[in-house]
């Protein structure tokens, strides 16, 4: 059985949360409100601990907002060293929405590489609204989680898990698509804050 931290306790951490449970993983919910992270791991079975104890799984999602990932880096850097780290984050200036706040040539996902160089980086989930990971379809269409990284065991092994909680899975290939899947998500949050879409809806793969 893999086993799963996540940080974060928010929509995004709650739906992979449910997901990953489904697919047969443990899962240790980790955040700075004791009582969220005790909720949700109750909510699927699992164990809860405060924001700086250590991890508990070999994989470890990043659910939280792109700003909150330096504090990540600064408390765990050296648990993450080998771990498969999933990120979740869109770095948007949430101020303007109006740009990504990472250089052109990179992505969050190639920061956070650079930064802890043993992890195997994976971007995923940064494309999908909770709501949609919740109740697995965008607009009739089955969600899909798209992935990408440059470590194609940590890939597999994500996907199965996913696959396994009920979520389609598209592979785009090397963590340099993670530029990609970040403008992605970033022009679906713009649409949704504008109202063009509604947050149960957004984009979807039709295969």
């Amino acid at each position: 059985m893999a086993s799963i931290s996540i940080i974060g306790t928010g929509n995004m951490g709650t739906a992979i949360a449910g997901i990953v449970a489904k697919g047969g993983a443990s899962v240790q919910a980790v955040a700075r409100d004791s009582a969220k992270a005790a909720a949700l791991a109750e909510q699927v079975g699992g164990t809860a601990a405060a924001f700086g104890e250590a991890l508990a799984g070999e994989i470890v999602v990043l659910a939280i907002p792109y700003p909150a990932v330096a504090d990540v880096i600064e408390t765990y850097a050296e648990q993450l060293q080998g771990k498969i780290v999933i990120d979740v984050t869109n770095p948007v200036d949430f101020d303007t929405f109006d740009a990504l706040t990472v250089p052109a040539d990179s992505s969050a996902a190639a920061e956070f590489q650079r930064a802890v160089p043993d992890a195997k980086v994976v971007k995923a989930f940064n494309t999908n609204f909770a709501a949609t990971l919740g109740s697995r379809e965008v607009g009739g269409v089955p969600t899909t989680v798209i992935v990408a990284s440059d470590d194609d065991q940590a890939k597999a092994q994500l996907t199965g898990i996913i696959s396994a909680g009920g979520v389609s899975v598209a592979d785009a290939g090397s963590l340099k698509r993670a530029r990609e899947l970040e403008a992605l998500g970033f022009l679906q949050l713009v649409l949704a804050v504008r109202e063009e879409v509604p947050w149960t809806g957004g984009f979807a793969i039709r295969s």
